[in-house]
């Protein structure tokens, strides 16, 4: 027998599968008259990191060095083309407790035409903590950046699986912070997705089996393709960089989003550290059809390093496109 609470949560998945249905259908039928393309950009706003911190310490006033990041979607637009963008939480850090910032994000974004896809979210705690009270501490500490990006109309935030201890141990602490805060996300209709980000996190292995673990529909991973390094060195300790071919298809099987890393180009536009054609039928053999986003961290001018970002991924596009 069905209690009223279970009557009514029956009533409301058939609800939520018919809609879904609906929604499948018209979308199959569009898709009938227009042809998709294989993916859509979008742009982190980690690439103008420099310019958003200037802004926030009172560095370059209208000057081009500093940027106002409330105006993050406009700039994206605007400048490069760009029609969806990611969003970095440290920009936002004193405003996340005032509404009328977000409404007026949001707004601007509507306004140029954007789309939010997601929150990158940092320095919140570890969500694998050995001490389970700090990484529920944690686990809350992104609850505020579920809520932005459910205002903003995003599909997702961006965390770190950072822990300490063993190999295996970090893997069981790792997937339980991502795991309670999964069904946190499902609540607000999000994802919860990670990023290969340093540390064991940049194991492509590693992280491919926390997704395992984590067991959760909303938990997946954001591929990074520059972000392989294990170790950078430093302190004595030698560099440990994970292949970063072999991590994307480890990765690829969970992702939620991908993140074209680059840093410096040829004179044919190619990227220097990463064969695009390579990773990026990878990328593409794995079934992915959702936003790339262009992360250019280069020590170059950041406007020539985007749009060079821009262009190879257009021209990658193109070929597979045409193949």
């Amino acid at each position: 027998m069905f209690s009223n609470f279970d009557r009514r949560r029956f009533m409301q998945s058939a609800a939520v599968a018919t809609a879904g249905l609906a929604m499948t259908k018209a979308s199959l039928f569009a898709n009938a008259k227009e042809e998709k393309q294989l993916y859509d950009i979008s742009l982190a706003q980690w690439s103008l990191n420099k310019k958003f911190f200037n802004f926030l310490k009172g560095n370059g006033g209208a000057d081009s060095n500093a940027l106002d990041p409330q105006d993050f979607a406009i700039i994206a637009k605007n400048d490069f083309g760009i029609e969806a963008v990611e969003y970095v939480n440290q920009f936002y850090a004193d405003a996340v407790k005032d509404p009328g910032y977000l409404k007026d994000l949001k707004k601007k974004s509507e306004d140029a035409g954007v789309r939010n896809v997601l929150i990158m979210v940092d320095r919140e705690g570890e969500l694998g903590d050995p001490n389970l009270k700090q990484r529920i501490t944690a686990v809350r500490n992104h609850i505020k950046w579920l809520e932005w990006a459910a205002e903003l109309g995003c599909h997702a935030i961006r965390v770190n699986a950072s822990s300490r201890g063993t190999y295996e141990e970090q893997q069981k602490l790792a997937a339980d912070g991502l795991h309670r805060l999964a069904e946190i996300g499902d609540t607000y209709d999000l994802n919860v997705i990670v990023e290969n980000h340093g540390g064991l996190s940049s194991h492509g292995r590693w992280l491919a089996t926390v997704m395992e673990m984590a067991d959760h529909p909303r938990c997946g991973t954001l591929p990074d393709f520059g972000n392989f390094f294990i170790n950078r060195g430093g302190n004595g300790q030698a560099v440990q960089e994970y292949d970063r071919y072999l991590g994307t298809s480890e990765l690829m099987p969970y992702a939620k989003g991908v993140s074209a890393k680059t840093y410096a180009f040829d004179d044919q536009g190619n990227e220097t550290a990463t064969d695009f054609d390579r990773i990026m039928k990878i990328v593409l053999d794995a079934g992915y059809r959702g936003y790339v986003g262009i992360e250019f961290e280069g020590n170059s001018d950041p406007y020539a390093g985007i749009k060079a970002t821009k262009a190879l991924l257009e021209k990658v596009r193109t070929k597979f496109t045409n193949a």
